[in-house]
């Protein structure tokens, strides 16, 4: 017996070889990935707190953009931390992240921090508040250039409910050497 997938005939037997995905034109993957690091072969993620169906695994599944797969914590109005535990040191030069809130008016506090032996602390290289209003701003892309030559450990703090009430929540995080 054959069937047809998306234009290609294959046998029965044969359907299990294919790895295969829908694509949403809500949801993108980009191509621009010249230098990323992949995080999850490189890194150990430590965090606070995941909701079941917005696990951790959805901060840094390659989906990105409006209604994407996210991280959400399991706990309202609990400030969060995601921290990620390089396996060798790492250089960064580029982090691109995405939040998205369609249901609270909300303002929500991103910080992130990173440690060097150099250093041997935390040492803050980013805060930025997201304001969110559901019938205006409910999605943030952002783009950010560092010089982080030798980093073994990221932190990310997420404060919800500077204004409002809310979960901490994440779209995606992508790293860059």
């Amino acid at each position: 017996m054959r069937v047809y997938t998306q234009g290609i005939a294959m046998n029965d037997t044969n359907t299990s070889r294919i790895r295969k995905r829908l694509m949403s034109d809500k949801v993108s993957m980009t191509q621009d990935s010249a230098g990323e690091i992949d995080i999850a072969r490189y890194a150990a993620l430590a965090y606070s707190s995941e909701d079941p169906k917005h696990p951790l695994e959805h901060l840094i599944d390659r989906h990105f953009g409006q209604g994407a797969t996210r991280w959400a914590s399991a706990v309202p109005d609990a400030t969060e931390y995601i921290a990620f535990e390089f396996d060798h040191v790492q250089g960064i030069s580029r982090l691109i992240y995405e939040v998205e809130e369609r249901q609270e008016q909300r303002t929500q506090e991103v910080r992130i921090e990173v440690w060097s032996a150099r250093d041997r602390s935390y040492r803050q290289v980013l805060v930025q508040d997201f304001n969110f209003s559901p019938q205006g701003a409910t999605f943030e892309h952002e783009d950010v250039q560092l010089d982080l030559p030798a980093i073994s450990h990221m932190r990310l703090t997420i404060v919800p409910n500077t204004r409002g009430s809310g979960i901490a929540t994440l779209t995606s995080l992508r790293l860059f050497a």
